[in-house]
């Protein structure tokens, strides 16, 4: 694994484990709480579409590292990706309608592109021991 995505450089035991996640998390208090200023009017329309984005991304993570088989580890990855740039629209989306103030999008984007380079990094790393698992095994 790449520097960043294990804690403290522990055995990854559980999903729990990973940064990528803890950081997620993170992520999900933190839209939970910017959303609570959102128009009433909104709690079924953006406000659901965000918190629904941004909860996707560490349960795909945790999903695909449940799974056990790098293949599918990529795939939950990869949809937690798509999640996280879903997320990005929404939040620019509320920014744009003035449900969001600039500085507190900017400490969101923060967060949201840290995690996707965590994200990036653990994909690479998966993808990486594969390749290298299966070229000592030829």
């Amino acid at each position: 694994m790449s520097e960043g995505t294990v804690s403290a450089k522990a055995p990854i035991r559980s999903h729990r484990d990973l940064i990528v996640w803890q950081k997620a998390m993170d992520l999900v208090v933190n839209v939970y709480g910017a959303t609570e200023s959102f128009p009433k009017a909104e709690m079924y329309g953006l406000t659901s579409q965000i918190r629904r984005a941004v909860t996707s991304i560490p349960a795909n993570i945790a999903e695909g590292q449940g799974r056990r088989l790098s293949k599918e580890f990529i795939y939950f990855l990869a949809n937690s990706r798509g999640s996280l740039l879903e997320l990005d629209t929404h939040l620019e989306v509320a920014t744009r309608l003035g449900f969001l103030e600039a500085p507190k999008h900017a400490e969101l984007q923060g967060q949201l592109d840290e995690v996707g380079r965590l994200l990036n990094g653990l994909m690479r790393s998966i993808t990486n021991s594969s390749s290298q698992h299966l070229t000592s095994n030829n």
